[in-house]
């Protein structure tokens, strides 16, 4: 499907208050039967859903650097890179982390050196105000890690002021407190190349005149981190010192173990890219893998590197003359969850669209052994993945939305499939956390002290359970069948009810944010048969009532993950609003005004012509990647979260 982008001439919703309109009977099947089609006339021939996964620019303006770094310079991608850029300028001059959301100083300083890199002039109005929102917003000082990386790697400031990521990291045993399996499997094909690219410090000088000096002010002499006490202080103090020791040991001549960890780097790196090129199936461990490769000295012909091309390739979207990269790819998640949806809106389960979906998803299990077998050496593998290609990272939040949509599709071949979901179940059921709850990619992936290290100023370097993944599992297994007597079950529903929040609601890893969490945990309770009368979820009701908007939608901003005084507030959207009216429905509140004005508001918003005729449209980020540091815009979420919420509703309403 090509990128959809909502423009003048798509259509808008109808005008009808959505406080006074019918939301039942030929109103709310109309509505439904609009959105089923146009959910259908999105399908890929091939039997599987995608669309766009929105992120904030850097993904792309780091496209540049790696075009530049590696001698791979396209001036026509660049230009249209360039073109996108300025497109998604503010008006104050810097770029957000999401739609609506406030300058990020990353985000300006890295669009800000792209657009230099590229041939745009200091003097030119947008890069003025640039500079302007990067000086009002801290400057080079407050930015990230990373993307003081990116101004080491360009001889624009000093690797010192970068902390160490030694390449020897790569020798540490399994048994070591810090070793790489021990951060996230998005870190860890993140870090094990990088490491290459911080321990052997390259440089990559500007072109005469389009260096960046002009960010710098006198208080950024010395960028390093600097510790608030004595070592022992705090961990966060000793890991600052620590890592000074690090840095300082790194400049002797002598690196005994220098060699060995750079070939073992090497190895791990190639035994890590998929047979189609990818690695870890996201941007950054892409990048920085061929970064690593190139730095290796691997000639741009090497198999491996063209692999890794057409893989970056891949990502690239385009349209109107702009061209921006994604930071990941999102098919066998968007085809679960568009197939539940069409499934609740009553479209029989051998409709030839859902048989097609359902064995296009069997192909693609992933049958092999991975990096969570470090810590499940006797688990086999039979779980899918979030992408296209990314057989050594399958998620259990996949899985479970798969698996849901597996035991209600009848495929001809069902002695087939049930062999297939009782390998993705075994597995599954293995990546169960001490703690009783599920990670995403790996098992008991929690030692959060590892977060206080330096190079993780994002503090997503774990992988630790979560209630909106354990929730959908605990939805999952229900539909399979599993009673609520089951250890495992026990154990995750005690997970869940520990982690409610005192005002009633759940935060949301992976979704935006506390409505999020909210639903998921309310539905695998609901599923698993818990009792919705008893005062968690009744808590958990009075949370979604008091946080719905006025004109019956519900909304919340990328921006309670920071504050969380913002949770469950914002601009009603298509998905959050569906989400709330997920999580009341399963609570049994049906026949209830929030949720009446609520199903109002989707059926008033629902696109009337144009190219979403049926669906619905939102410019918010309502996927986290990080929270506080990084979202996504599922382009497909208000397609099918809207048809789910009123298919739930007609179905618990009996309308």
């Amino acid at each position: 499907m090509e990128n959809m982008t909502k423009s003048e001439d798509e259509g808008s919703a109808q005008e009808p208050s959505p406080i006074s309109m019918d939301a039942k009977g030929e109103v709310l099947d109309k509505a439904i039967e609009r959105s089923r089609e146009f959910l259908l006339s999105c399908q890929d021939e091939k039997g599987y859903w995608v669309d766009e996964l929105e992120a904030n620019v850097t993904i792309s303006a780091e496209l540049i650097f790696f075009m530049h770094f590696t001698d791979r310079l396209d001036l026509v991608k660049q230009d249209q890179i360039v073109k996108y850029l300025l497109d998604l300028q503010r008006e104050d001059g810097g770029w957000p982390l999401f739609y609506g959301g406030l300058c990020d100083i990353n985000s300006t300083v890295e669009a800000y050196m792209a657009l230099k890199m590229a041939g745009l002039p200091a003097d030119r109005e947008e890069m003025i105000l640039a500079r302007q929102a990067i000086f009002a917003n801290g400057g080079i000082k407050t930015t990230r890690v990373f993307t003081k990386m990116f101004l080491a790697m360009f001889g624009q400031l000093s690797w010192d002021d970068c902390p160490a990521v030694p390449v020897e990291i790569i020798l540490l045993p399994n048994w070591f407190p810090f070793n790489i399996y021990e951060i996230s499997s998005w870190s860890r094909g993140t870090v094990v190349p990088l490491s290459v690219v911080r321990s052997l410090k390259p440089v990559h000088k500007f072109p005469e005149g389009k260096d960046i000096q002009e960010l710098f002010a006198d208080k950024d002499g010395d960028l390093g981190l600097k510790p608030d006490g004595l070592s022992f202080t705090s961990w966060s103090n000793t890991f600052i010192y620590l890592d000074r020791f690090i840095r300082a040991i790194g400049k002797f001549p002598w690196k005994p173990f220098r060699k060995i960890a750079l070939c073992k780097v090497e190895k791990w790196t190639l035994e890590h890219q998929e047979d189609e090129g990818d690695w870890g199936g996201i941007q950054p461990a892409m990048f920085n893998a061929l970064l690593a490769l190139h730095l290796l000295g691997y000639p741009k012909d090497h198999p491996a590197c063209v692999k890794g091309m057409e893989a970056v390739d891949r990502f690239l979207l385009k349209k109107d003359g702009r061209l921006w990269m994604q930071a990941c790819v999102s098919p066998l998640w968007d085809t679960a969850i568009a197939a539940n949806a069409l499934l609740d809106s009553g479209l029989p389960s051998d409709h030839p669209a859902l048989i097609k979906a359902g064995e296009w998803i069997i192909r693609k299990q992933v049958v092999k052994r991975g990096d969570w077998q470090v810590k499940k050496p006797g688990a086999e593998p039979g779980g899918w993945a979030f992408e296209f290609y990314n057989e050594l990272y399958p998620d259990t939040d996949d899985t479970a939305e798969i698996l849901i949509f597996l035991n209600r599709v009848d495929i001809p071949n069902n002695r087939w499939k049930l062999s297939e979901c009782g390998r993705a179940m075994d597995w599954l059921l293995s990546m169960q956390s001490k703690k009783g709850g599920w990670g995403a990619f790996d098992v008991d992936n929690d030692k959060e002290l590892l977060n206080k290290i330096p190079f993780a100023d994002h503090k997503a370097l774990l992988d630790p359970p979560t209630s909106d993944v354990t929730s959908r599992i605990l939805w999952m297994l229900a539909k399979w069948g599993f009673k609520k007597q089951h250890p495992q079950v026990q154990r995750a529903i005690q997970f869940v009810k520990e982690n409610q929040e005192i005002d009633g609601c759940w935060f949301g890893r992976w979704g935006v944010n506390y409505i999020y969490g909210t639903f998921l945990a309310l539905n695998g309770l609901s599923a698993i048969g818990e009792d919705m009368q008893a005062a968690f979820s009744r808590k958990a009701v009075t949370w979604l009532v008091d946080h719905q908007n006025e004109d019956g939608g519900w909304g919340e901003t990328c921006q309670s993950y920071a504050e969380p005084s913002l949770r469950g507030r914002g601009k009603s959207t298509a998905s959050q609003s569906a989400w709330a009216l997920l999580g009341l429905i399963a609570a049994g509140v049906v026949e209830n005004p929030a949720v009446e004005r609520g199903v109002r508001y989707l059926i008033a918003t629902q696109n009337e012509s144009g190219k979403f005729s049926g669906s619905w449209w939102e410019d918010e980020f309502t996927g986290t990647g990080f929270p506080v540091h990084f979202f996504i815009k599922y382009h497909m979420y208000q397609h099918f979260f809207p048809l789910m919420a009123l298919s739930h509703y007609r179905r618990a309403a009996k309308c």
